[in-house]
């Protein structure tokens, strides 16, 4: 606890700590977890943590206030996207602030808010708490929104009391966010036969047959697309399911049927249309049954790789009606991307997204964070301490 300092530190210096720790999801997250952890307990605050399988990674929860239920929970994620082949104009690990901007990796997403998370439990520790606050800093959101369900499941386990109403504070221009997509994603990997192109019917091609699945994912997309939208979905954008292959590689050469080709299919599903891991599944196994005709010897390897729940607005829900009280937001916000919110509303809290910063600026080169949305992001804080006192 060498470098940890005795005297609270403002949310401002606490992000340009938490900058400095290079958190990319292939990385640990240990070194800004030490730094954490050591800050809480410098302040009197224990803190608890979930080591991944691993035992490179870590979650951390803590707890203020006082020993009963219905705390409300920060949730954030340490982890942050690669800086690799962008074009930064400055040291990404390095938080700079010009022109009322704020700018490194992780500064909207979604560092800003744990500075801000870190910095409200500080203070809310000295509070006249009537309802206590909690934290919870999770590793691997950027690579799947899995890793969290393992903290949530320590958090229920766990002597503390059980929260109530769940802020995740990824990037919403502090709108409350009631609902998002839901997505699954699906490793394939196509094994073939070999022969030469002359003779393609005696072969089986990885990259061809693929093409099959993928063309079907189009044909799906396209039927999606044409569907009249439930009421719940008319309101995202795009107002139905995608499925998506972003990476695809296989074959040796334009004259010899390929032997492998390998993707990731993902989904992006609105909320209540379920099961599409499995209708994915299923089109591929009909897809290797034709290839095994031809050589049994022809395959198709399939693997989850991720599985995001979706955030499906809750009627009269503790954390909606707490964030709307807090900012004075009422309309209605739903996004297509995904968040840790869905693992905390599967396992029965009550869940909105609501943090500072514009989600465009997520992933980007030069990323930031403006100090507008910052310091709206301390004053949505010091409401939600001033509520808990009541």
């Amino acid at each position: 606890m060498a470098n940890t300092p005795s005297h609270p530190l403002s949310a401002r210096d606490i992000l340009d700590r938490l900058i400095a720790f290079p958190t990319v999801s292939r990385d640990t997250n240990l070194p800004l977890l030490d730094w954490v952890q050591d800050y809480l307990a410098s302040q009197g605050i224990d803190s608890h943590r979930v080591l991944s399988p691993c035992g490179e990674k870590a979650h951390l929860y803590a707890h203020v206030g006082p020993l009963i239920d219905g705390a409300v929970v920060l949730s954030g994620h340490t982890d942050v996207v690669p800086v690799d082949g962008q074009a930064w104009t400055r040291d990404p690990w390095t938080l700079v602030e010009e022109e009322g901007k704020l700018y490194g990796r992780g500064t909207c997403d979604m560092k800003g808010f744990d500075a801000l998370a870190i910095a409200a439990m500080i203070k809310a520790s000295k509070a006249p708490l009537k309802r206590p606050l909690q934290l919870a800093l999770s590793y691997d959101e950027e690579v799947g929104c899995m890793a969290v369900a393992d903290l949530v499941e320590a958090m229920i386990a766990s002597d503390l009391p059980r929260g109530d109403s769940v802020i995740v504070g990824e990037p919403s221009m502090m709108k409350v966010v009631t609902g998002h997509k839901g997505g699954v994603g699906i490793a394939m990997h196509f094994r073939g036969f070999e022969v030469h192109s002359s003779l393609a019917p005696y072969g089986v091609s990885a990259i061809m047959e693929g093409a099959r699945l993928i063309q079907w994912a189009n044909e799906m997309n396209e039927a999606n697309a044409a569907a009249t939208p439930s009421d719940l979905a008319a309101s995202f954008d795009p107002p139905y399911s995608t499925l998506h292959v972003g990476v695809i590689s296989g074959g040796t050469a334009h004259n010899i049927t390929a032997r492998d080709c390998e993707f990731l299919m993902s989904t992006r599903a609105v909320p209540g249309d379920t099961g599409w891991g499995d209708r994915i599944i299923a089109k591929a196994r009909e897809i290797e049954a034709g290839m095994k005709a031809v050589r049994p010897e022809a395959c198709i390897d399939i693997s989850d790789v991720f599985g995001v729940p979706p955030l499906t607005p809750e009627t009269d829900g503790p954390a909606e009606i707490l964030a709307r009280r807090l900012t004075g937001d009422n309309a209605q916000h739903v996004v297509s991307y995904g968040t840790e919110g869905g693992q905390f509303q599967v396992r029965g809290y009550s869940a909105v997204v609501c943090g500072p910063g514009d989600i465009a600026q997520a992933h980007q080169p030069d990323e930031f964070l403006t100090v507008a949305q910052f310091n709206e992001g301390g004053a949505f804080m010091d409401r939600l301490i001033d509520d808990l006192c009541r």
